[in-house]
This record gives structure tokens, sequence and C-alpha cells, in this order.
């Protein structure tokens, strides 16, 4: 038996105790704003199955995540419990200054550079799932594995879903489940209603001991219509429902599961883009082709939403490196060009983003950075919600509320780092993780 120590937060004393390694299902809500949950009455939001949740265990009042906010970078931390700059996941997107990739993500959980969950629990021996998780996709210590790609729209995209999943495992879930994968790999509320059902197939099918699931849709809503819209709070109480049959559905199979609800990033409203390539092509530091297509360049923006990290094609030239940095201070000294603030290289690495950045630029809430080449600096904004800012801003916040039978817990633990999920989920499995750079909540 291990005990915990006592933490203190808002008053409350938290104390867990787990008398043996325990299951652990972590779901992430992607897009999920603390308040939206601890603030619920107030703000009008319909969750009380996450509301239950909070009244018997335990959550944060706000997690504070990485550089830069954004679903892929975020995701790999709550896995891994370390900042970008170790487990190498930079961005969603790959860097790709000539976009030759075709705004490839990163999709494949090779990229990881160190241990993750699934590595430790497997390595343990106890079965590992995973279903639409990010930077999940030919990972060996999962093993029943259905990843996120992209959307499953034709049936052409249905096939590669199969090629990329554990072999006859979509078959068997689907059969048990009674939802295609078709129905699951959209950015719909619907399609994570779908996905929480085929979550509780593989546990049914599979008893795993720790099982990882991405519901996307909240994210997807906040986006279109902005977060606190009647969408948005739309969707996250379909999906508030869907996680309730979940777990009920999951804890009928494992009675002593420990459920984990977290999110990656929180949301800011958007009104305005900030097409900071135009002013990379306007200094010559990137060069068009007839055609309009970036065919060289000198040094380039490597975009995520609220922020974008600025690369060098030679790190080494101090010239070069003088030159971004006087566009990039003009840029900040006008306060039309939405531009917050501009860090360099060793600011970088104390927030542990990108290694391979030389400056990395964080825009006004209301602002975020656009993808063209020659439009004016400032645009309408092509949505109305964004994240991806410095993680310093407070709208960016994320959540963590865990409970589960075999836990005795309740309070709140404040705020905390990221990095400290995957320690303690890590420690309720009975499993190490010593490559994390967080520490254990409990």
């Amino acid at each position: 038996m291990r005990f915990s120590g006592l933490l203190l937060g808002l008053g409350l004393t938290f104390c867990a105790v787990v008398a043996q390694a325990a299951p652990v299902l972590m779901i992430s809500i992607d897009g999920l704003r603390p308040g939206d949950v601890l603030e619920a009455q107030a703000r009008g939001v319909q969750v009380p199955v996450l509301q239950a949740m909070v009244k018997e265990g335990a959550y944060a009042t706000a997690v504070r995540n990485v550089l830069p906010t954004v679903t892929y970078p975020d995701h790999t931390t709550l896995v891994t419990g370390v900042w970008p700059s170790l487990h190498d996941i930079a961005s969603n997107l790959t860097f790709d200054p000539l976009r030759k990739n075709m705004g490839g993500w990163y999709w494949y959980s090779p990229a990881i550079k160190v241990p993750t969950l699934w590595d430790a629990v497997h390595a343990s021996g106890g079965v590992v799932a995973s279903l639409g998780w990010p930077v999940s996709v030919d990972n060996p210590s999962i093993d029943d594995d259905i990843p996120e790609y992209w959307r499953a729209k034709t049936p052409e995209d249905i096939k590669l879903f199969h090629a990329l999943s554990t072999r006859g495992l979509p078959e068997a879930v689907e059969a048990k489940s009674h939802v295609t994968l078709a129905d699951v790999f959209d950015l719909t509320p619907a399609a994570d209603e779908a996905k929480a059902r085929m979550a509780a197939a593989i546990i049914a099918l599979k008893h795993p001991a720790f099982m990882t699931v991405h519901l996307s849709s909240l994210d997807e809503e906040e986006h279109e219509y902005g977060p606190g819209s009647p969408q948005a709070y739309a969707a996250l109480a379909r999906i508030d429902a869907a996680v309730g049959d979940l777990v009920a559905a999951a804890r009928r199979e494992e009675p002593d599961l420990v459920v984990a609800v977290v999110s990656d990033h929180g949301f800011a409203p958007v009104e305005h883009d900030i097409d900071i390539n135009t002013a990379f092509v306007d200094a010559g530091l990137i060069t068009l082709g007839p055609d309009g297509k970036p065919v060289s360049w000198k040094a380039a923006p490597w975009i995520s939403g609220g922020s974008a990290a600025v690369v060098l094609a030679d790190p080494q030239d101090e010239a070069l490196r003088a030159k971004v940095g006087a566009l990039l201070d003009k840029l900040k000294a006008d306060p039309a060009s939405g531009i917050n603030a501009v860090i360099d290289r060793p600011a970088i690495a104390a927030m542990g983003g990108a290694p391979e950045a030389d400056f990395f630029i964080d825009a006004n809430i209301g602002y975020e950075f656009g993808s063209n080449l020659t439009a004016p600096l400032i645009v309408p904004g092509h949505q109305k919600g964004t994240h991806g800012y410095f993680p310093s801003h407070p709208e960016m916040r994320s959540t963590f509320i865990i409970t589960g039978p075999g836990l005795s817990a309740h309070g709140s633990l404040g705020e905390i780092d990221m990095r400290d999920i995957a320690p303690t989920l890590a420690g309720l499995m009975g499993v190490s993780l010593p490559s994390a750079t967080g520490k254990s909540l409990f």
C-alpha cells in the first residue's frame, strides 16, 4: 500500500491512497477550458457528469501547458511528462517552409524522442489501448490502436485507417459497438459520441491497463463559432453525456478504474489574422516562384495559431539572425501588428519550446497567425476562436480531473504543471516513468 503526502489547495486537503495498481482511462476533451466545468452553473453550461467527477475526485483549477499551446505538443506532454524541447513534437504541423509535405502533421509516434506512458505500461506487461490519440500512429507499445490520422471521408480513407490500426481491431470493435470508423473520425459531436461507444467496446474486448481516448469536436466548434458560444456549449453538453456513458460502461468491465479527464489547451476569441509570411517575403527571406509558391528560404515562420516559431536556414549566420531580429522588433513596435512578444533562443529553451527555433512570436489575444504568403499583414480572422498562444496567457489553461473508487481523493490541486500528469498516472498504474520532468501529484 502506498500513501501520498498531503496537498493543500483552496483551503481543502487532498489525500490519495491506492491499495494496488489500478487501470487508468485518460479521456482528452480537446479545447476544454477549466472554467467551463468549474464555473459551469454561472456560465450556463450543462456538464453534470464532469461536475460530479469534480465533486467526487480531485481537480486542478488550471493546468499550465506547453509552448506552443496546440494539440499535438500538449497531448505528447500528457503521455511523456516533458516539454516539447525533449519529446520533439514542437507543433501540430511539421516545419515545411517549401510546403512539400502537403500540410502533414506529426502523426507518427516514432517521432517522440522520450519514453511514454504507453511504453511504461506495455513494458510492465499491461495491455495498452488507444483511440484517436494524437501522435500514436505506428507505436509498438500500443497493443490495440486506432490512431488519429486525418478524417475518414471516403472509402479510401477507411482503407488507410484499417492499414494504420492494429490488425483486426476495427472490425472487432465495429461489431461490438455498432459504429464504424466513418462514424468516429469526423469533427462533430456525433463523431465523439460514436468514439465513446467504440472506446467502451475496446475496453470490453481488451481490458487494457491503460487507455487513451481523444474527443475533438469541442475544439472544432470553438474554432468555428468561438469559445463560450451556444454551439460550443451544445457540443460540450453532448460530450459530457458521452463521457458519462463511456465511464459507466468501462466501470462495468473494470470496477476499480481510475478516470482522468484532461484537455490540451484553452481557447480565446479571435478577430484578425496576422499573415506574417508576407513580411518575410517582402524582406527577401522567403522567395516565391512565378506560381506564388515558395522556392527558397533563409528564415521562415512555423505557425501554431496564436504563436509562431521562426527558424533560420543557417542558424550559424549571425548576420541573418540580426536581420530577422530587426524585422521582428520593427513589427512588434507597431501597435497595429497584433504582436504581443518576441523571444529569442535562450528564452525559448527556458520555456521548453522547439530547439530549432531562433525566435518565437506571441500574438495578442484576438489575433492569430495566418499562412498566406502574399496577403496584407492584417486581415479579418478566418475563424472565431483559436489557441496556440504562449502558455503565460490565462486563457490557454487546460483541464485535469481525476476520480476512481480505488482513489481516495477530494479537493483542489490548485494550478498544476501539465508535466505532472504523466508521472501521476504512472504511479497509479504501478509503473515508472523516470524520464518525466514533472512530479507525481500524489
